[in-house]
Parts: C-alpha cells; structure tokens; sequence
C-alpha cells in the first residue's frame, strides 16, 4: 500500500457538490493499494498513521502521533498513486489493484483506525471526488507499507 499523508487544519471530500466527509486538524490521507497487498498490510498501514508522529507538540515540534492529539482523519482511495510515469505521456496504472480487490483494503484501513479510537471520514470508493484541505506545515509525506 502507498499512502500520501497530509497534515491539516482541516479538510473535506465531496462527490457530486455533496460533502461526504469532513475532518478539522488532523490528517488527509490518500491510500492506493497494489496487487500484492492484503489485510495484514492494511493493518500496517493503519497502525502507522496512528502512531507516526508529525503533530506539533506544545513547543511545535513534531513529536507527537494523531493517537495523541486530534484523533481526526480523512482517507481517501486514490489508485493513480500507482500510476507509472517512466515511459511515454500517459500513466500506466498496471500497478493499481483492481477495485474489487483494493476496496475491501481501504475499507480494512478504516475499520482498524476505528477500533484504535479514531474519527475516520472517508471519501467515496470510485466516484470522481473533489478534495479540499488546508495542509498544515505544510506537512506531506509519502508512506510505503
């Protein structure tokens, strides 16, 4: 799985000019999966963003994990992070897992950050999404699991 990770102080997904998920500070994640990829990654992954620790603590330091302050995320499927650029104008998604196989892991990131004690929002598995966030820092990291 390859997740983009942005810290925020706030951010939202809409489908349709309808909001369908909503976060204050926190963290936008956008989430990709790969052919390969099972529960257990998932569950990597998860365990990842709730303990990375890139919340400012009270000095601003990034010394501190979502666990520890806001709790608050925003996970967004987004299977062009699998796109392969190397040859020619157009990406190849090759790479991507088919929808059957990646929504069951997007899903399987959001329920285990759930039972860690998280507020998770979510996007809308396969809609065109229109995504708007405030990116703390800015703060962005790529994460490979």
């Amino acid at each position: 799985m390859r997740a983009v990770v942005q810290r925020v102080t706030r951010a939202q997904v809409a489908v349709a000019h309808q909001v369908v998920g909503r976060i204050g500070e926190g963290l936008c994640v956008l989430v990709g999966v790969t052919h390969h990829d099972d529960r257990a990654t998932a569950a990597k992954l998860a365990s990842k963003l709730w303990t990375l620790r890139i919340m400012a603590d009270g000095h601003g330091v990034m010394n501190r994990s979502i666990a520890e302050t806001t709790r608050e995320l925003l996970i967004i499927s987004q299977f062009t992070l699998y796109g392969d650029t190397r040859k020619g104008r157009r990406p190849s998604f090759a790479a991507a897992a088919r929808p059957e196989h990646a929504e069951p892991l997007v899903e399987a990131v959001v329920a285990e950050l759930r039972s860690l004690g998280a507020r998770v929002e979510t996007g809308r598995f396969g809609a065109d999404m229109a995504v708007e966030l405030v990116n703390d820092g800015p703060v962005t990291l790529l994460l490979e699991v």
